[in-house]
């Protein structure tokens, strides 16, 4: 079992290791479990027999969780359970799970405590650690949430075994994003064979990933500075999710995201790291692409929450580990946008 501590005003441990589930504790008393309904019900069974929630809330299925609307009927279910104060919710499962409980949990009574329970390797690597909570709106990916970091997060490995394989590699996209912008020996490790469930690299290689995101919340909780070097690939990313409205997932769309950095930072006078992000598709083998213009992705980047009041800003590498925040003209990402679908083209990923 691996162990990774995140710092700042609310410290708190990342927990990497097989059969955590069943071992769980938690201080609080009254305790609300939030899970999608699409989880193995083993896992839920694990957990309510540890926790022994007071209410079990089910949610729909990855982003379809992410609204409102669902939000509204989560507090309702919370308040309806009297869940006090000094309670606590837990959210089990994917990234868009958590990200959901976290935000009831920062919301309800303005603010209980909140456990984290990943179960996906998107979740256990990015969205479980950090605090970011929240929701989608038409308009666009999390702009809606709350800063509001976990009281603990276990990501148990045995989770990992359940899920299709084309999941597990979607997750991947976050864990070669922390290789690309800090620690480049991530890189060869998650495109190894041995990194898999139950493979020999996993562990080490997820703690590793999960250590690169500790280590820049804890210097910078809020986003005033590093902590938007975690958005690489992220700014094309999140446009292609609002313009399919999500029918492209997470991972596959930080996948694409991320060549489309890579191109634009090689455009601007960086290394050429796009043999890097080519690999990385290669590897990860996401789902085609549908159709997407240029027009209606800058519709959305333009709404990335990086943006401020003279547009759009994008995180770029100069190398290796060197990443950095700028902006763009806008014929060089036409261009680049250009070149980037003719790579998919290559790649046989546009659909």
């Amino acid at each position: 079992m691996r162990r990774i501590e995140v710092g700042g005003a609310q410290p708190y441990a990342v927990e990497v290791g097989a059969g955590l589930l069943g071992t769980l504790r938690v201080p609080e008393r009254h305790v609300a479990l939030i899970h999608p309904t699409d989880l193995p019900a083993g896992f839920v069974t694990r957990v309510q027999a540890a926790l022994k929630p007071v209410v079990t809330i089910p949610v729909p299925a990855r982003d379809d969780c992410k609204t409102l609307e669902v939000l509204s009927g989560v507090l309702s279910r919370l308040a309806g359970a009297n869940i006090p104060r000094d309670g606590a919710v837990v959210g089990l499962g994917g990234g868009a799970a958590t990200d959901l409980a976290g935000f009831a949990a920062a919301s309800y009574l303005r603010g209980v405590a909140f456990y984290t329970l990943p179960t996906t390797l998107l979740g256990m690597v990015d969205a479980a650690v950090g605090g970011k909570t929240g929701v989608n709106l038409p308009e666009g990916k999390n702009l809606v949430g709350a800063f509001w970091p976990p009281r603990a997060v276990w990501c148990d490995t045995d989770t990992l075994g359940t899920l299709p394989g084309a999941v597990f590699r979607e997750g991947a996209a976050e864990a070669f994003k922390h290789g690309l912008i800090s620690d480049p020996t991530l890189l060869s490790r998650v495109l190894s064979p041995e990194f898999r469930p139950g493979g020999p690299l996993l562990e080490g290689t997820l703690a590793d990933a999960i250590a690169v995101k500790a280590g820049v919340v804890t210097r910078d909780l809020t986003e005033r500075g590093e902590r938007a070097y975690l958005n690489f690939g992220h700014t094309l990313a999140h446009a292609l999710e609002a313009v399919t409205h999500h029918g492209v997932s997470h991972g596959d769309a930080v996948g694409y995201g991320m060549h489309y950095a890579a191109r634009l930072s090689r455009a601007l006078g960086g290394a050429d790291l796009t043999g890097h992000t080519r690999a990385f598709l290669t590897w990860q083998q996401p789902a085609p692409l549908p159709p997407v213009s240029f027009e209606d992705a800058l519709t959305f980047m333009a709404r990335d929450k990086k943006a401020d009041a003279d547009g759009v800003r994008f995180v770029l590498l100069r190398d290796l580990a060197q990443p950095y925040l700028t902006r763009v003209p806008e014929d060089v990402l036409r261009e680049e946008f250009s070149g980037w679908q003719d790579d998919l083209r290559d790649l046989n990923l546009l659909a």
